[in-house]
């Protein structure tokens, strides 16, 4: 078991290195990395800007991300993208109806000395042993076998024989998933679910984004992606986005907006109780404000503001909610819930006046 509670986000590894004196230059620096990362990508990836800055929010605030789109939209290119642009090992395990659990994790097996003769078990490692690890149609896979990923996703580690295995630093799980075809597929449940902190949704391109889609890959060449961040920077880069500074009106935003989803509750307006069956955990409150908190830092902000919450609210929350039959019967989807939340709940102006004022995080911002 986890050292914190269940329903909370994970904590920050303790090899992470410390951030440098100057938190603000820290702050500079994923900015500038960040910039260069969407110009590295942009090399193979054409527009999509979005979904990009959705998957490098979730990066760098430490969490998962589950990628949903039709076939032929660039998502497993994506990914593969992000990770030859970042120094890190990278493995993809294509989901399939007969996977098995030690196919993600590794197994154990007997070998033989042949100088002693005697036998001894070795772990031989899975494909789970990689900073980035595409799970590829996630859907398509029984229950047993997605539930392999739920200990590498929340505990950072796998047990097997009894014995735990660490996986390396930093560690994410984007996965991808088809939602037109579901016969044959196998819905995540809700607990696995919740270990993905966004849930992306990835559109068609626009007409002139498309043409320029076919241009590039109808050509000769491919063009050469530059590493940007190695593993210990974008550990230290997480450790900043957590130092980042968050108001107490807008971590209570934050919490007022995940609370309002809740039906069963005396703050939950009235379409919450018409459209949806199940409300958001604590862990979405968590989320808001960490990939909030990432979301100002690569915008060149040294703060986090209301718009962060609302800008990260869709893919936080989309995926935390479960519609009833009155909203499938009108056609109401989870954004559309999220939507009239952002606009309906309020910013409590007096809090707002009262909290204003930073955290004092930063070090050179304290200075004279």
């Amino acid at each position: 078991m986890s050292d914190h509670q269940e329903g909370q986000a994970p904590p920050a590894p303790a090899d992470a290195p410390p951030p440098g004196e100057d938190d603000l230059a820290a702050v500079g620096r994923l900015k500038a990395a960040y910039d260069t990362l969407r110009a590295e990508m942009g090399k193979i990836i054409v527009g999509q800007n979005r979904v990009v800055e959705e998957l490098l929010v979730c990066i760098f605030a430490r969490g998962h991300c589950l990628l949903i789109g039709v076939p032929g939209l660039a998502k497993t290119l994506m990914i593969h993208t992000l990770s030859d642009a970042l120094n890190l090992s990278y493995n993809r395990i294509q989901f399939t109806p007969d996977l098995m659990p030690s196919d993600i994790t590794g197994t154990e097996v007997i070998q033989e000395d042949k100088a002693t003769g005697q036998r001894q078990f070795k772990f031989l490692r899975g494909p789970v042993f990689a900073n980035i690890v595409l799970a590829d149609e996630i859907n398509r896979t029984p229950p047993k076998t997605q539930a392999a990923l739920l200990e590498a996703m929340q505990e950072r580690q796998v047990t097997v024989g009894g014995e735990r295995h660490r996986l390396p630093e930093p560690f994410f799980v984007l996965a991808t998933q088809n939602p037109i075809e579901q016969e044959g597929t196998y819905p995540l449940p809700e607990a696995q679910l919740d270990r993905f902190m966004f849930n992306v949704m990835v559109d068609y391109p626009e007409e002139e984004e498309e043409v320029d889609i076919v241009r590039m890959t109808t050509s000769p060449g491919r063009p050469t992606i530059g590493k940007v961040l190695s593993a210990n920077e974008i550990l230290g880069l997480q450790e900043i986005v957590r130092r980042v500074p968050a108001a107490d009106h807008v971590v209570k935003y934050a919490v007022r907006l995940v609370r309002a989803t809740r039906r069963d509750r005396d703050e939950a307006p009235n379409f919450v109780r018409d459209y949806l069956s199940w409300g958001a955990g604590p862990r979405a409150s968590q989320y808001l404000v960490l990939a909030a908190k990432a979301r100002a830092v690569l915008h060149g902000r040294f703060h986090v503001s209301i718009e962060d919450v609302r800008g990260v609210a869709a893919p936080v929350l989309r995926h935390r909610i479960i519609t009833n039959f009155n909203a499938e019967a009108e056609g109401i989807r989870p954004d559309d819930v999220v939507e009239r939340l952002v606009k309906t709940v309020p910013v409590d102006e007096r809090e707002a006046e009262q909290g204003g004022k930073l955290p004092k995080l930063f070090r050179s911002a304290n200075a004279g």
